[in-house]
């Protein structure tokens, strides 16, 4: 054994045998911890090196909350009455398949199903806002639900549509104290996101989900010329679900209707009246569905899911097994 070793080819081979695993564990957990980093915090990275390493037992921001919130209050209202006409489709995007089944079942399986195995919690109800020419192919689903699911008829706007769903919410589930507003274009939200949004709304009165901001971005009152460059560390990527107590957001409404404000999201009607809205720190992945390359890289996001969200790292291991 000792002459076998004693070779200098052999010598290095066994040193590789003994370093390489060390080496590849020691910069895997590096770059994945940096790179969460980054990732929550893109407008802070000039604050951290690449040889910073985040301390393994401190949870990621968006870690889920202890403990965590029952659903047995909140409604959601799933909006799936878009057209989505920069698809370019045969039907609204919501209704396209991705990974197996349509945009729209990737958010109904997260609540029916994933949330209440991981969390032991089911929400008080989901309305369901679609167009009525579209819910035949959805009326199995909600007869299986046993009357959790109820279908809402979509407004001109967003807001009639969020109005229109929060009326059945109301009629059908008077514990309700919370309603949960999700775009059903957004299939890739995570569980934790969801559940700690709703814990933030729960504690606050309005939460909604965001990242930072990671473009530059620029104010222009022509379309041609630069008015300003906006500070990005003060910029937050908005996302849904957006969760707003029940009765905050029917006095927003009372509001907007009359004064005629005009709002492009659900947590801008509180806004309106002057409340505090929490933000909960999400995840750069909760991207929307809205153009034919959306559907690519979200394809790809729930393959890497299913892997394990590890491809990368399993992909390298198997070539330093091959190599060995």
């Amino acid at each position: 054994v000792f002459f076998f070793f004693s070779t200098p080819i052999m010598l290095t081979k066994l040193i590789l045998i003994i370093a390489i695993p060390f080496a590849v564990s020691f910069v895997f957990t590096t770059q994945n911890s940096v790179h969460r980093y980054h990732c929550r915090y893109p407008h802070q990275s000039n604050k951290i090196s690449s040889s910073t390493i985040l301390h393994a037992d401190t949870p990621p921001p968006n870690s889920p909350p202890t403990p965590s919130p029952s659903l047995s209050n909140v409604g959601f209202v799933l909006l799936a009455g878009g057209t989505g006409s920069r698809m370019k489709a045969d039907r609204p995007k919501q209704f396209l398949t991705l990974a197996g089944k349509t945009v729209l079942e990737h958010s109904l399986t997260l609540l029916l199903t994933t949330i209440p195995k991981i969390y032991s919690t089911t929400p008080a109800r989901i309305v369901l806002v679609m167009d009525p020419q579209y819910r035949p192919q959805f009326q199995p689903l909600l007869d299986r639900s046993s009357g959790l699911i109820k279908f809402a008829d979509p407004g001109i706007e967003r807001q009639g549509s969020v109005s229109n769903g929060l009326k059945v919410l109301k009629s059908t589930t008077p514990q309700a104290t919370h309603v949960a507003v999700h775009d059903s274009a957004r299939p890739l939200v995570t569980p934790r996101e969801v559940m700690n949004v709703v814990s933030d709304g729960i504690n606050h009165g309005a939460s909604v989900l965001g990242v930072p901001c990671k473009a530059t971005v620029k104010e222009s009152e022509d379309g041609v010329n630069v008015l300003r460059t906006i500070p990005r560390s003060r910029l937050w990527e908005i996302h849904t679900p957006q969760v707003i107590e029940i009765t905050m957001l029917e006095k927003g409404f009372d509001k907007v209707a009359a004064e005629g404000l005009e709002v492009t999201d659900d947590v801008s009607i509180v806004e309106a009246m002057g409340e505090n809205v929490k933000i909960t720190v999400g995840e750069y992945t909760n991207l929307k569905i809205t153009t034919p390359e959306d559907m690519e890289v979200a394809e790809a996001i729930i393959k890497d899911r299913m892997r394990g969200g590890g491809g990368r790292l399993k992909r390298l291991l198997s070539k330093l097994k091959r190599l060995f």
